[in-house]
């Protein structure tokens, strides 16, 4: 272990959200723990994604959050990024000569319901017939629409703040919502756990493929930042979100994709994958859970998931949703 260059600033590109620059401020924090002096700066950047705030389908999806960030790295104006990689595209590789050097341990990978400000509401079962819930995910509006279907899923866009400005109705031209489902790892890193009345669990609402990792990004060919990053990356949930996005990465599925997807280790340490892909409302659904070989590469799990998913007709129901 060689320590990081002393006369050198390790520049981190971040989103410039108060979740991203929340996550960014973090990992310095770790990193500063980690080679006590080093030199850290946070370079926020608005990407696309956030400038935008019609349907992400119409302008690339939500790897928009993560390319400009990307473009940033390979041409050296910072060093690393930290992207949430339920936000990574999994049907597509890497930029070229980028890696993942580390993943954080992951966080709680659980989706939460929130309810207006002086709601007595607690629960999902509480929500009268035809109810507004308010979501940007079509994962969970399949999944909520397969248990609920009188519920009218709305489209939420915005960060997680301004998500709860809106369904407090906070201004008058907030459109109103009966409730909505964020993550439980969001709510937790900008301190608002307690908004959360009913925490669904992996059952309920299966997560997102990298649900609650953070991923650490940097040059493949940075060998000092490669090495640093390294030293945080916990091995198990690299393990596990290997597998996840190997799934995915087979399914091809798009933006629009309804794919859910979560591997947890045992306690005799073999990974256990779930996948899950629904059409739109959630009327129609293939699944596949498989556990992991001893010494079986997590990817090749992942591929052995990605492959009953499609013996049972995944292909087909991404095939039918419009990109």
């Amino acid at each position: 272990m060689s320590d990081f260059p002393a006369d050198r600033t390790l520049r981190i590109g971040t989103r410039s959200s108060p979740m991203a620059m929340a996550q960014a401020t973090m990992v310095a924090g770790l990193l500063r723990k980690e080679q006590p002096g080093i030199r850290v700066e946070l370079v926020p950047v608005t990407t696309q994604a956030d400038r935008w705030h019609g349907d992400l389908a119409q302008v690339g999806g939500k790897g928009l959050f993560v390319k400009q960030i990307d473009a940033m790295v390979q041409g050296g104006s910072v060093d690393m990024a930290v992207h949430c990689m339920k936000d990574v595209p999994g049907d597509i590789p890497l930029p070229q000569g980028l890696v993942f050097a580390a993943v954080l341990a992951r966080d709680d990978v659980r989706d939460v319901l929130v309810f207006p400000q002086g709601s007595d509401l607690q629960t999902l079962d509480d929500l009268p017939v035809g109810a507004a819930v308010a979501t940007s995910a079509v994962r969970r509006r399949a999944q909520l629409q397969r248990v609920r279907p009188d519920l009218a899923v709305v489209r939420v866009r915005g960060a997680v703040g301004t998500r709860i400005d809106k369904l407090d109705g906070t201004r008058e031209s907030d459109t109103a919502a009966d409730a909505a489902v964020l993550a439980a790892s969001g709510l937790e890193r900008l301190g608002l756990s307690h908004r959360g009345r009913q925490v669904f669990s992996v059952d309920e609402l299966l997560p997102a493929v990298g649900a609650g990792v953070l991923a650490l990004e940097c040059r493949e060919d940075d060998g000092p930042v490669a090495e640093l990053l390294g030293r945080l990356n916990h091995e198990r949930t690299m393990a596990e979100v290997t597998a996840e996005r190997a799934m995915l990465e087979g399914l091809r599925g798009h933006c629009n994709s309804p794919v859910a997807g979560y591997c947890a280790t045992g306690q005799d340490g073999l990974l256990s994958l779930r996948g899950m892909v629904f059409t739109p409302d959630g009327s129609a659904f293939v699944e596949a859970r498989l556990r992991g070989e001893p010494g079986e590469d997590p990817a090749a799990l992942g591929a052995r998931a990605c492959a009953e998913l499609l013996r049972q007709g995944a292909a087909e129901i991404i095939e039918a949703i419009p990109h």
